[in-house]
């Protein structure tokens, strides 16, 4: 049994194709992937297998695509770029449909992000209730909570545009479901309004590089008042409900923040809020972002199905025990 399975992997390895992973402080290796999941990377490095931790990998290239490469002509529009937004790279052959700082942007107060954050976080509404959420690209896909849509398909979004330094209030109605996890308690939308325009995105961070103790808040509409802010500090990263780990936050959270942004103070999303303990003060819980990224970038894996709105499959019911009959 043993020697079949590591038969098996080698001939998967040696059909698989070459990538170079790129590596925080301009490091890099060059192997044949055999893994990805939401904490590590396995690569074949030919002589041994090297397993790396995913808040270290940078991003990965496939050798069959070659990198784009700039013209002196635009070589410094180029270069701005990069230090704002990471490349969009794919991972696993899907290109993300997220953005990433490529350095950590600068600390700023709640005051200034807030402004500037304002567009990207959304009401979702449903016929059950209501909720928030957030833009995480500009054709207007969103995460929010999987139990604010759960049971669902009558979906609206509340956006607030800003027009001559006001914010304009628009709701839009043609929202559709695209993947679904009901044990992450994540889900992903897309506002598909025709006269839909371009939104404003958030960048998505890494939760792994807080400390305890960093400051955060949060923006979302407790109880429908929508835009609300909360501030508050990170009490501890590893917080265990039901075997999974959650980030615990003295940030004021409410129902209607469910599927709402944690931000740290550089404008980046760290958490998706979506519980708290209802008699107690400041103690409230988000999803870490590398749980929203890894369920991004397997989204196809979640992707909702009409028959089966809380599974990507749909599983036949099991045969019944046949019962002879008394003579």
């Amino acid at each position: 049994m043993l020697r079949f399975f590591l038969s098996g992997l080698l001939c998967f390895a040696v059909g698989a194709s070459a990538a170079t992973v790129q590596l925080r402080e301009k490091a890099s290796v060059t192997g044949t992937i055999l893994a990805e999941k939401h904490d590590q990377v396995v690569v074949d490095l030919g002589y041994t297998v090297l397993s790396i931790p995913r808040k270290e990998v940078v991003r990965i290239l496939n050798e069959d695509v070659a990198p784009e490469k700039s013209t002196s002509k635009n070589s410094k529009t180029s270069k701005s770029t990069t230090a704002t937004k990471a490349p969009v790279t794919t991972e696993n052959g899907y290109k993300t449909i997220f953005t990433t700082a490529a350095t950590p942007p600068k600390e700023r107060s709640v005051r200034e992000l807030v402004n500037t954050l304002g567009e990207s976080v959304v009401q979702v509404r449903t016929p059950g209730g209501l909720g928030s959420g957030f833009f995480i690209n500009e054709d207007g896909y969103l995460i929010t909570n999987f139990h604010v849509t759960e049971g669902e398909t009558q979906i609206s979004v509340e956006v607030y545009h800003s027009k001559n330094g006001e914010l304009d209030r628009k709701t839009y109605k043609q929202v559709r479901i695209v993947a679904l996890n009901k044990f992450a308690d994540l889900a992903l939308l897309k506002i598909e309004d025709k006269d839909a325009p371009k939104f404003v995105p958030v960048v998505l961070g890494d939760s792994e590089q807080l400390a305890v103790g960093e400051r955060v808040f949060a923006i979302g509409s407790p109880l429908g008042l929508e835009r609300t802010v909360t501030e508050g500090i990170i009490s501890t990263k590893t917080r265990q409900f039901q075997g999974d780990l959650y980030l615990q936050t003295t940030a004021q959270i409410n129902p209607g923040n469910s599927g709402g942004p944690l931000f740290n103070m550089r404008g980046e999303v760290i958490g998706v809020t979506n519980m708290k303990i209802t008699f107690g003060e400041g103690l409230g819980f988000a999803i870490p972002v590398e749980a929203v990224k890894y369920f991004l970038i397997h989204r196809d894996s979640f992707s909702y199905d009409n028959d089966n709105p809380s599974n990507a499959y749909r599983y036949l019911e099991p045969p019944s025990r046949t019962h002879k009959s008394d003579s």
